[in-house]
């Protein structure tokens, strides 16, 4: 082969190559050019919101949360505007550094430090975060003149809840905290996740939680302009926020403070509500808390006293705690009866001071007993006896049929959570709730001790003012509300909660009036007669105490029982007698008869929501006489 051939077929085997290096590069342009015209054409709109998307952001706005009054007015939770010093991270060089630096100026303490890193975990680059809150205004000057040091630090005015009134109304009032895990579950639960962006507290318990949603209000936005390092560079769009609604409450704040005085520091509660309508007007759990507390996060310090104390001051006695009702059950024993039919008003038993039952004795509270006695008598004396013969002549399936119409042993709905639904002692209850066939059996001997008050009848104050108020009402039953209206603070547009009788009982109005008759003659004649002693209006009450543990026959002898192991006082009262407009139910714990302690509480109350006058005097256990209530003197199988 010559060098001509050679050369010719190395040159046909290179422009094979150039042919193919020329298609693979044909088909390399083609690919390519197919994809920029997919990216750029075919996905033009995705990958422009992507880019949008890194380029602008949505910052949350928060609402002013709504404000909350009494009937009056008087404000009892608000929001106010506060200084605080906050870090942008994406302008600050140093974060740790700078925060060290700024403890030279402020103080800063470890809790700040730890909300703000927590807080800094949650949050994006370039929104603003509080390292300290509510600065004084020494503390806002000091930083200002110094404020061309930090870079990404500056002070922006903020709304912070506040309580004025303390620790008035708590438990009713309740209090907001910050979110957390349990609080999140509801709010996804509610979808309510993007109203709630950004926010960072949400009510705890009372009306402040029950009310989130209408409290709240809805979140707007700002439409921020970021570069790429994530700092934002202008505002583009704002939507404004919707504040929440304000509310109006049922209660008196004078009323409400007149009977946490009333109280003085003793464990108890009161409920006060109007008949006519389920308002209530005071909600009293004692001891109390201060809602300020929880605002900016509570110190542990503070919440260690609030956990620990034994006298428990979050728990909502009111109604969350339930008692036996002691002898106020007797007048709702003898309604229970007239309907029935087991009783007439005139007919009465001889009480010899005991009632025997088997191989049993139920010892009355006096004595030798009352002699003979009426139903009217029965009330106003407050015969045990009567009702041990009453009760085991009714049995224990009508008591607890009557009671049931009037909302023992069941929740009232009331507008705040953490109701207690009592216990309405029935056969099929006891069936329900024991585990052991003979524990499942009801003996008629705990029927007899059911009569006064006692066994296993258990109630919260509010179902006890509920009940009588539905007695009282001829049967009109109303639930029990907090809350009177709710208020547009935009518009003004005003929402009232209108009362509608959720059923009616059927009830003999005759009936009723010979019920309120009775009560009246407590308090003129029997053991309710001594704290409304000169009170120029009627009322009518029922006083009664109820054991904390079986005595077994031995006598009460209140100095000879630990302090917590005493009797709790009851009285349920109302007002004018002809036509209520307010029914109370005081429970004083472990302060024997409820005549000495609670009674007079319920006086209180009434002169100042019927005359509005004040008695600011403590409250000092008189004497017992033989017409107060002792049913811890009676044996208790």
């Amino acid at each position: 082969m010559n060098d001509f051939q050679h050369t010719q077929r190395e040159l046909k085997h290179f422009k094979r190559r150039l042919l193919v290096a020329i298609f693979a590069i044909l088909v390399f342009f083609c690919l390519l050019f197919a994809n920029l015209f997919y990216l750029q054409v075919t996905r033009h709109g995705h990958y422009t919101t992507l880019a949008e998307g890194n380029r602008i952001s949505l910052v949350p706005v928060l609402p002013n949360r709504g404000n909350i009054v009494d009937r009056n007015g008087v404000v009892l939770a608000r929001n106010y505007s506060a200084f605080t010093l906050e870090i942008t991270p994406a302008q600050t060089h140093d974060l740790e550094e700078t925060i060290d630096r700024l403890a030279e100026i402020v103080t800063i303490e470890s809790k700040d430090r730890r909300r703000f890193h927590r807080l800094l975990q949650e949050s994006r680059n370039f929104e603003s975060i509080p390292i300290r809150t509510k600065l004084s205004d020494e503390e806002v000057a000091r930083f200002v003149a110094r404020r061309y040091l930090f870079a990404g630090v500056d002070i922006k005015a903020r709304l912070f809840r506040q309580y004025p009134e303390g620790a008035l109304a708590a438990h009713a009032i309740g209090y907001i905290s910050r979110i957390n895990e349990k609080d999140e579950a509801w709010i996804r639960q509610s979808k309510e996740e993007e109203n709630y962006k950004g926010t960072e507290y949400i009510g705890k318990i009372g009306v402040e939680q029950h009310y989130e949603f209408e409290l709240h209000g809805v979140s707007g936005y700002e439409q921020l302009e970021v570069n790429a390092h994530g700092q934002a560079v202008r505002v583009l769009d704002r939507t404004t926020p919707m504040p929440g609604n304000n509310l109006r409450l049922t209660l008196d704040s004078g009323l409400q403070k007149v009977a946490e005085d009333a109280f003085a520091g003793r464990r108890g509660s009161l409920v006060a509500l109007d008949p006519r309508n389920g308002a209530i007007l005071a909600l009293v759990s004692s001891p109390t808390f201060d809602p300020n507390l929880f605002v900016d996060g509570i110190r542990f310090d503070d919440w260690d006293e609030l956990n620990n104390n034994p006298d428990k001051p979050m728990l909502n006695r009111a109604i969350h705690s339930a008692y036996p009702p002691g002898s106020t059950f007797k007048p709702l024993m003898a309604m229970a009866s007239l309907v029935q039919g087991k009783r007439r008003p005139e007919q009465a038993i001889s009480d010899p001071g005991y009632f025997n039952f088997g191989n049993h004795r139920f010892m009355d509270d006096k004595v030798g007993g009352h002699g003979s006695v009426d139903m009217t008598r029965s009330i106003v004396v407050s015969c045990n006896t009567y009702y041990y013969q009453l009760a085991a002549d009714m049995g224990i399936d009508n008591i607890a049929r009557f009671m049931g119409q009037l909302g023992l042993g069941q929740h009232t709905a009331i507008d705040i959570s953490g109701e207690s639904k009592g216990i309405l002692p029935s056969q099929e209850w006891k069936k329900r709730h024991f585990s052991k066939p003979e524990q499942q059996k009801w003996y008629a001997g705990e029927t007899i001790s059911i009569g006064i008050g006692q066994g296993y009848n258990s109630y919260t104050p509010l179902q006890m003012a509920h009940a009588y108020a539905n007695l009282l009402n001829y049967g009109r039953v109303f639930r029990p509300h907090l809350v009177d209206s709710i208020v547009n603070p935009t518009t003004g547009r005003i929402r009232k909660i209108e009362p509608q009788p959720a059923r009616e009982i059927p009830l003999d109005p005759k009936h009723v009036n010979f019920i309120k008759s009775a009560m009246a003659g407590v308090n003129k004649e029997g053991t309710g007669a001594r704290a409304f002693a000169g009170a120029p209006y009627e009322s009518g009450g029922k006083t009664g105490t109820a054991q904390v543990y079986s005595l077994r026959g031995q006598r009460y002898i209140a100095g000879r029982v630990q302090e917590r192991l005493r009797d709790h006082a009851w009285f349920v009262a109302f007002a004018p007698v002809e036509e209520p407009q307010i029914v109370v139910a005081v429970l004083v714990e472990n302060s024997g008869f409820g005549s000495q302690f609670a009674a007079p509480i319920a006086r209180r109350v009434f002169d100042y929501y019927l005359l509005g006058t004040q008695d600011n005097t403590p409250i000092k256990a008189g004497k017992k006489t033989e017409d107060d209530d002792s049913e811890g003197e009676t044996d208790d199988p």
